[in-house]
C-alpha cells in the first residue's frame, strides 16, 4: 500500500528556513508527480509546489517563488520542500500527495488531482 510520511516540521521564526522530506513507499517513485499543499487552520488546503517525474518541471504558489525549492531524489524514494525567509502567515500543516504519471512534464496543482496524501507535518512560524 503506498505511503507517504512527512518529516521536518516545526517552529521558527519569521525569516528562518526549514527543510521538509516526504519518504514514499508502496509505489514506482519515479512513475510518480509529487507536490507539496498546506492547510491552514479554517482555510482549505492550497497548492505550495509540484514537480514532475524526472524532476525537470516544477510549479510553484506565486507567493513563494523564490523562497521555496520543491526537489526529488528517485533513488531515495523522497521529495524536499526546501523553505526560505518564511512568513508567519505560513504557519499550517503541509502536506505531500502523489499522483501517478510519467508521460510528460505536466505538473498539477490542484488538490483534486492528486491520489495520495501523506499525513502532514506542523509548520509554525512566530512574529
Amino acid at each position: 500500500q503506498v505511503q507517504l510520511v512527512e518529516s521536518g516540521g516545526g517552529m521558527v521564526q519569521a525569516g528562518g528556513s526549514l527543510r521538509l522530506s516526504c519518504a514514499a513507499s508502496g509505489l514506482t517513485f519515479s512513475s510518480y508527480r509529487m507536490g507539496w499543499f498546506r492547510q491552514a487552520p479554517g482555510k482549505e488546503r492550497e497548492f505550495v509546489a509540484a514537480i514532475n517525474w524526472s524532476g525537470s518541471s516544477t510549479k510553484y504558489l506565486d507567493s513563494v517563488k523564490g523562497r521555496f525549492t520543491i526537489s526529488r531524489d528517485n533513488a531515495k524514494n523522497t521529495v524536499y520542500l526546501q523553505m526560505n525567509s518564511l512568513k508567519p502567515e505560513e504557519t499550517a500543516v503541509y502536506y505531500c500527495a502523489a499522483r501517478p504519471g510519467y508521460s510528460s512534464n505536466y505538473v498539477y496543482t490542484a488538490v483534486g488531482s492528486y491520489d495520495y496524501w501523506g499525513q502532514g507535518t506542523q509548520v509554525t512560524v512566530s512574529s
